[in-house]
């Protein structure tokens, strides 16, 4: 095997995922992650559509799932006057199963804890690719050589930095911002969500498992000035942009200073010609994710399973994994791209009548005629990809 020692960037789900694979397959893998320890919480994920549903099978992770699955509950569109216009099916926004990010992390990590290093609390510093590998100075351990350095450190990838170049080159913003936070759940909710929109401006409210209630707002905006570790400034942000609000964001908005989660980002998508450069591979977010509303989970776990299945293929040569890795990953990468692009102006629509003809479009989508047009249109990015089969290392097509 020509390379036996790989380094992956991020502990989140790519790097896990691949961690795993790359462990059935023989590979020595070490993960760096920059946290102190899992984080936890996070927007729910879901997968769905039979390539995602054949992953997890193959990974043998798909009942794990199904036992910490958030409930399944329909999605409420409401109108200007905060009454019910459309309800989707719970499959539209959570898929065959859903589970918190931060329950589905954890898992992946309980899978590779004991077969794979982890480095919590570290960041790469440096890289310097050489004829035989990679140097790697960190941040705080000490220096090493890898044969192969993997990225799935996620949109503002560090990797991505300083293999490629700056993020600008890279992350293209679609012209709206995305604020994710907890508060009470004034409105009850269990297992349903729902979406209040004006102008602009949008509000998506779900109840979680420990009774609290998680509000995602999207607004448009033109490039706002702020340093992504300042807190106190993005929730200033949302605050003045959800001012004055109707429907309930009066009180959601006053949960901001003392929310315990939050999460602060434009919602931009990485467009990128290549993937791999030398030895070094970004994977999911990194190379070709979106903020919100790409698949990210699903993406990363299926790129996860081609990459090591093609490097272990390759038996470890590079040279060969990487471009069949590229090769299957850009099709599929851009498919669920499509689809986060339209997150924005979906959530929050620049007109009244937009917002209005939301509401007509998909009341008939989500009535008993139409709804299985529906349902194929939430799958179809997921099965983007036909997967192949990787038998203790050799590719043996779908």
């Amino acid at each position: 095997m020509k390379s036996k020692c790989i380094l992956i960037s991020g502990a989140s789900i790519a790097g896990p995922a691949l961690a795993y694979w790359l462990h059935q397959y023989g590979f020595d893998v070490t993960v760096v992650e920059r946290a102190e320890t899992l984080r936890e919480g996070g927007q729910a994920v879901d997968f769905r559509g039979e390539a995602h549903l054949t992953m997890l099978k193959r990974m043998g992770i798909l009942d794990d799932i199904k036992r910490h699955r958030t409930p399944p509950g329909p999605l409420i569109l409401l109108d200007a006057h905060g009454a019910e216009q459309a309800r989707l099916p719970a499959s539209f926004t959570g898929g065959e199963v859903e589970i918190a990010r931060g329950d589905l992390s954890r898992l992946l990590y309980e899978r590779t804890r004991d077969k794979v290093e982890y480095l919590f609390g570290d960041s790469i510093a440096s890289m310097v690719e050489t004829s035989t590998g990679v140097d790697v100075a960190f941040e705080r351990g000490a220096p090493r050589t890898f044969d192969l350095v993997i990225g799935a450190d996620g949109l503002h990838s560090n990797v991505r930095r300083l293999a490629f170049g700056d993020e600008s080159r890279f992350v293209k913003s679609s012209g709206y911002y995305v604020a994710l936070f907890s508060a009470p759940n004034h409105l009850g909710l269990h297992a349903e969500s729902v979406l209040y929109s004006e102008p602009g401006r949008g509000m998506l409210v779900y109840g979680t498992r420990d009774g609290e209630a998680n509000a995602m707002c999207v607004f448009a905006a033109e490039p706002l000035d702020y340093h992504r570790r300042d807190v106190a400034t993005q929730k200033r942000i949302v605050a003045e942009v959800f001012a004055g609000m109707g429907w309930q964001s009066a009180n959601l908005v006053a949960a901001l200073p003392d929310a315990r989660e939050f999460y602060f980002d434009t919602i931009g998508l990485v467009q990128m010609d290549h993937y791999t450069k030398g030895r070094v591979a970004l994977l999911g977010d990194a190379g070709y994710g979106a903020t919100t509303g790409g698949m990210g989970a699903g993406m990363a776990m299926i790129s996860s399973y081609v990459l090591a299945g093609e490097l272990a293929a390759a038996s470890g040569d590079h040279s060969v994994a990487f471009p069949q890795y590229e090769q299957q990953i850009r099709g599929y990468a851009k498919a669920c791209q499509r689809v986060a692009a339209g997150v924005g102006p979906f959530f929050a629509p620049s007109t009244a009548k937009k917002i209005q003809r939301r509401g007509t479009i998909y009341k008939i989508l989500a009535s008993r005629l139409f709804v299985g047009v529906l349902n194929r249109m939430t799958t179809s990015a997921a099965n983007h990809i036909t997967l192949k089969h990787y038998v203790g290392g050799a590719r043996t097509g779908a």
